[in-house]
This record gives structure tokens, C-alpha cells and sequence, in this order.
């Protein structure tokens, strides 16, 4: 009987399962690839693993030879499944035993030792700084954007990792800079967004007790309220206003939509004005741009009040009107054609 035992890179060596160490134990020879990072682990447990060096082509033949009358563990080479084709070419019995498995999230971990590598010996990666990120953050963004937009969701998946290389690479940058520069790692990150989601969520790590997601919302905005609070204490701090933290580099559409939520939130937007100057009034609030930016306001306000985004509903009119030139090209192109 051969059992091929699979283990990850990502878990120390000898934290193997109840399981694994008992087959082990069990087993009357185990073989092991020159290298195997188990083998010290194992050596040290009074299992001596046997280290072969054969071809890939003729591993199968081998390990059915070795199994043909004992029980045989064969160490697979970390962080790999068995390979289809020696499965395919084994003439003994077989079971593939998983003596380690990562913890959901553990792939991440893949992605330090990457982003290390191309920040030192990528001549573009190693030139990058935030500012020169900048640019390619907001497309990422957008792209990943675009995908739920036209509901491909398989697309998704890669340009949500182009979104997250950007967070480690601009943690990579940050860690080459000193603590007291700003500098900080990727895992600093982490624990800055881990500490932020708990805080954030008492009803669901703490004791706070909630019916709705307006009860979510409402305990989100006094906890984001007492953050700025705390973040306005210091010693000549400007005066805390709800609007701090609103980024003002957002597309305009979401800007004055987040700025009058905020203002809404904060039960100073009733009667607030967002047409800007009355008509014929002498000020600058005149020019014709001042009466498209104060339309544009209104137009905000009317969509809050319909309970739709200004930002997704202009992309959604905006890509209909692409497919509607893209239409009437084409039938100009088939017309074209049949004169």
C-alpha cells in the first residue's frame, strides 16, 4: 500500500496531523525527494525517511516497486498535489493523506517573499513610489469595478489580486522608511485593519445589541465620530467637522454625494443649499459653469432622495450610451457595406 503524503510550505515542519504521524509511524519505509524540508522534523521524531533521487519519469515504477509488498509513505514535494500522471501510472493501491493544511488566507502569505523579490530586482518595481502608484491604484479599482458591473465574475478574481497588489506594494515601499518617517509593514496593515473592523463592529465582537442595518449604520457613524474626535484631540488640532475623512480625490458625483450624506448624517442638511445662488443674484454664482456645478448639486440631492447612487447610475447611462453609438456604427458599417 502507498500513501502519498501531502504537506504545505506554509505550516512549520513536524506540525503534521494525528493522522499523518501515525502512518508514518505505521509505515515500513519512508521515501522522501533530496531536500524535503520534513525530513529534519521527521528524522527527529525516530522517523528516517529515505531519500531517493529518481526522474519524474520513472518515479511511479519505483514507488509501485517499493509498495508492491510493504507500506510505503511517499513524501510529495510541499506544496504540490500529486501529479495526474504519476497518479495515472501507479500499479498499486494508493491514498493521498493531507498531514498539513493551511488556514484560509495562508496563500497571502505567498505574496511577501513575491513582492520582496520584484521590489529588488525589477528595475520598474524598484523605481515605484506612492506617488508613481498612484495612477495605476485608481485603474485597478476601476477595472475590478468594471467586472461586477458586467457581471464577470470569473474576471473578478484576478482583478481583485491587481487591487490587492497594489495594498503590498505600497506596504512594501512604506517598510523601507523608518517608523518615525510613517513607515510601516504589511502585517502593520493588517493589524490597523483587523483592530478597525472589530472596533467597528461591536454587535458582532463585542456586547452592543442591534435589530436592523440601521441600527449598523447609525453605531457605525458614532464610532467614525468619536475615531475623528480622537484623531482632532491633539494640541492646536483644527475643530473636529463630520467631514473629516471624506477624500476629496473621489470622482465628483460620489464627493457630493458623500458630502451631503455626511452633512444628513450630521442633521445640518435640511434647508441646506445645494442649488447654489438664487437667479440673477450678483455674484460669481452667475457664470454658466456655477449653474451647471449647482445643477449637478440638485441632481445629487435628487438622487439621495430616490435612494439611488449618482456615481453607478451615471456609469450604467454612460455605458448605454456606448452601446448605443457602438450600435449605430454598426449599422452604418452594415449599411455601408450593402451599397
Amino acid at each position: 500500500m502507498l500513501t502519498i503524503l501531502l504537506s504545505s510550505p506554509r505550516v512549520a515542519p513536524g506540525l503534521l496531523t494525528w493522522q499523518a504521524w501515525s502512518g508514518l509511524h505505521a509505515a515500513s519505509r519512508v521515501l522522501a525527494p533530496a531536500g524535503h524540508p520534513l525530513i529534519p522534523a521527521l528524522t527527529a521524531a525516530d522517523v528516517t525517511p529515505s531519500v531517493i533521487d529518481v526522474p519524474a519519469a520513472g518515479l511511479p515504477a519505483y514507488l509501485s516497486s517499493a509498495a508492491a509488498d510493504d507500506s510505503v509513505v511517499w513524501l510529495a514535494p510541499q506544496g504540490s498535489s500529486a501529479e495526474p500522471a504519476l497518479l495515472a501510472d501507479l500499479t498499486v493501491p494508493y491514498q493521498m493523506l493531507h498531514g498539513s493544511v493551511d488556514l484560509p488566507g495562508a496563500h497571502l502569505l505567498d505574496l511577501v517573499p513575491i513582492m520582496d523579490r520584484l521590489r529588488v530586482c525589477c528595475p520598474w518595481d524598484r523605481e515605484q513610489t506612492h506617488s508613481s502608484l498612484l495612477k495605476h491604484l485608481l485603474e485597478e479599482a476601476y477595472e475590478a469595478a468594471e467586472t461586477i458591473e458586467l457581471g464577470d465574475l470569473a474576471a473578478l478574481r484576478e482583478e481583485i489580486g491587481d487591487v490587492m497588489f497594489q495594498a503590498f506594494f505600497h506596504a512594501r515601499i512604506a517598510a523601507e522608511r523608518p517608523v518615525s518617517e510613517g513607515g510601516f509593514t504589511i502585517d502593520d496593515v493588517a493589524d490597523t485593519l483587523a483592530a478597525k473592523l472589530i472596533r467597528r463592529h461591536p454587535h458582532v465582537f463585542a456586547d452592543v445589541s442591534v435589530s436592523s442595518a440601521a441600527d449598523v449604520n447609525a453605531n457605525w457613524e458614532e464610532i467614525k465620530k468619536a475615531e475623528r474626535a480622537a484623531k482632532n484631540a491633539g494640541a492646536g488640532a483644527a475643530a473636529p467637522s463630520v467631514l473629516d475623512g471624506v477624500p476629496f480625490g473621489q470622482p465628483a458625483l460620489s464627493l457630493a454625494a458623500q458630502l451631503q450624506r455626511r452633512a444628513a448624517r450630521a442633521g445640518i442638511a435640511d434647508g441646506f443649499p445645494v442649488t447654489g445662488p438664487a437667479d440673477g443674484a450678483d455674484s460669481v454664482g452667475d457664470s454658466a459653469a456655477d449653474a451647471v456645478g449647482a445643477e449637478l448639486m440638485a441632481l445629487v440631492a435628487r438622487a439621495s432622495e430616490a435612494g439611488v447612487d449618482p456615481e453607478l447610475e451615471l456609469r450604467a447611462a454612460a455605458r448605454r450610451f456606448a452601446d448605443a453609438v457602438r450600435e449605430r456604427e454598426r449599422e452604418r458599417l452594415g449599411g455601408s457595406r450593402e451599397g
